[in-house]
Parts: C-alpha cells; structure tokens; sequence
C-alpha cells in the first residue's frame, strides 16, 4: 500500500508515515454509482463470455453427454486433424472468407458514407427522419428480414415485377447461386447500415467547429471540408471500429445467412455457423465443431493481432 511521508505536528523534525488507499480504491469509492450501472454489463460478459470458455476443452476430447466433461476420453488434436483433412471444411472456410471479405470491402465503408450524408443535411426535420428511417431496420429480425428478402426476389415479387414492366422474364434470385452472396452482402447492409452511423455520427458531432470556419474563411467547400477535416477526425473511430471487425471476421453471423439459405445456394451459403448448427446441434458431432469454433476464434486473433501492429505504425490501436 502507498505511504506518504510527513512531518510530525507533535514531534517536529520527526517524519511519519501516513498510509494512503490506493487511487483506484478512492476512485471506486468516489464514482461508486457508475461502477454499479456497469456490473450488469461485467456480470453477462463473466456468465456469457468467459465461462463458456471453459467448455472448449470438449475439442480436444471425445465428448459424450452422458458421461459430461469430466469422464469424456481425451484424444488430443485428433479433432483438428479430421477438421484439416475433411474435404468439406475447406469448402465452407472458402465461402465463409468469401463473404466475410465482401462484407468488410462493400459493408464497413457503408456506415461511414451515410454518416458524412447525414451530416450535410442541414434541415434537422428531415435529418432525424431519414435517420429513423434508416435505424428501423436494425431492430427487426434476421427471421423477419429473410421474409421480406424472399418476399422482394420472389418470382411474383417486387424486383422481378418492375423488370417485367421492362419485358424481362423473371428471375428466382433466391435459388441461384451466383445471387446469393450479393443478396447477404447487400441484405446485412440495409439491416446494419443505419445502426452503424450512430458512433460516426458522434464522432463528427465532437469536431471543433471552429476548423469548418476557418475553412470556409480560407475558400474550402463542403467537399474539401470533409476530405481534409471530417475525414482526418474521424480516422482514429474507423480505425478502432475497423480492427473489432478485423477481430470477427469468419463470424458472419448464423441467423442471416440461415433464413437465406435454399437447397440450390448450399454450395456457394454453406459457412462456418450453418456447419456447425448441421454437424454439432443435428448430428450431435460436439468435439468436431468445437474444435472447428475455436479454431474460427483463433484466427480472429491472429487477424487482430496483425491488424493492430500495423495500426500502431499510424498512432492508434486498441492496446
């Protein structure tokens, strides 16, 4: 424990030694309301996240539910070698990392685009609606989503109506497979895109407006404002916000890609969550997919690691 030295009021020319509660046990004590508005947070993340953990070690066994963890016989690696040599694992971390690329290609500058329109719109009426309307859709369900998807692509939907008024024959978008991945890419896009300005959009709101003025003093328009303030502010954001995509790249997410699938779109759909959900949940193959969930987490790490190196070079990072 600290000790701070003093002199004596008793005594003087005497020095004692006044023992001082560590500053973060002061500040706990201090700012003990906030400390108790974030225990339901800690507590899920300790439940949810962390305790889980423990239940990896079935990948390196042969995990039998009725002999539970404890009495499953353990069979080293033997897991990850049928995962390397399985034909069909290739096959899905393909498509897996297909989609994953596009996403982060097509779907993370997405949020960042709509954030910068957001903020020339300078009626405040029309501004909030527009925002709402674009938030909506984050809060429906990937269940509801796929319904209006299928809805839309049908052969009597919506799209191929308008190429009909055009004289083109329909097109079953949903049982092709060259569509299927543009449909989740775009799909996950409409869905996200709008939730996903709220911090950019924070983030623009923190910048001193005295740059903008002294830009607009100096002749800059809009366009030049944004590449060389808004942009330039709004750096360090992205780069944080783009190393926790980084760090979950192979998990797509299986709800979505699940209420999209069809039979006819399983060779180019098929991923990581949905193989899993098959092999593990139906065919009760638990060490396997295990072993394949945590091998999925290891190279997220490994991506995040790589990615926040690099990031360090511009100044930022997340440790």
């Amino acid at each position: 424990m600290a000790e701070l030295s003093e002199t004596s009021m008793l005594h003087p020319g005497v020095t004692v030694n006044k023992p001082v509660k560590p500053s973060y046990l002061r500040n706990i004590r201090k700012h003990w309301m906030l400390y108790v508005m974030i225990l339901p947070g800690i507590l899920f993340y300790i439940i949810f996240k962390y305790i889980p953990l423990g239940g990896s070690v079935i990948a390196f066994q042969n995990f039998q539910i009725m002999k539970g963890i404890w009495n499953s016989p353990w069979v080293g690696l033997d897991n990850f070698k049928f995962i390397f040599t399985y034909q069909d694992f290739y096959h899905v971390l393909r498509n897996t990392a297909l989609i994953a690329f596009y996403k982060l290609v097509i779907g993370f500058p997405a949020p960042i685009l709509l954030a910068l329109m957001f903020n020339e719109v300078r009626k405040m009426l029309a501004k909030r609606f527009l925002q709402s309307l674009f938030y909506l859709p984050h809060f429906l369900s990937w269940v509801v989503v796929g319904g209006i998807v299928f809805e839309v692509l049908a052969s009597g939907g919506f799209v191929n109506a308008v190429r009909g008024w055009f004289g083109f024959e329909p097109i079953l978008y949903m049982q092709q497979e060259q569509y299927f991945r543009p449909i989740v890419v775009l799909s996950s896009i409409w869905k996200e895109v709008g939730w996903g300005t709220i911090i950019y959009l924070a983030a623009i709101s923190g910048i001193d407006p005295t740059q903008y003025e002294a830009a607009v003093m100096d002749g800059a328009n809009r366009w030049k404002q944004t590449i060389y303030i808004t942009l330039p502010a709004l750096f360090p954001t992205i780069l944080i916000l783009f190393l926790l995509n980084i760090g979950n790249f192979l998990e797509l997410g299986f709800d979505q890609v699940y209420n999209l699938l069809t039979p006819m779109t399983y060779s180019v759909g098929d991923i990581i969550e949905t193989y899993v959900y098959r092999s593990g949940v139906l065919q009760g193959q638990y060490s396997v997919t295990t072993a394949i969930g945590l091998f999925q987490s290891i190279i997220g790490f490994i991506l995040l690691w790589i990615f926040n190196r690099l990031a360090k070079k511009t100044g930022e990072g997340l440790w």
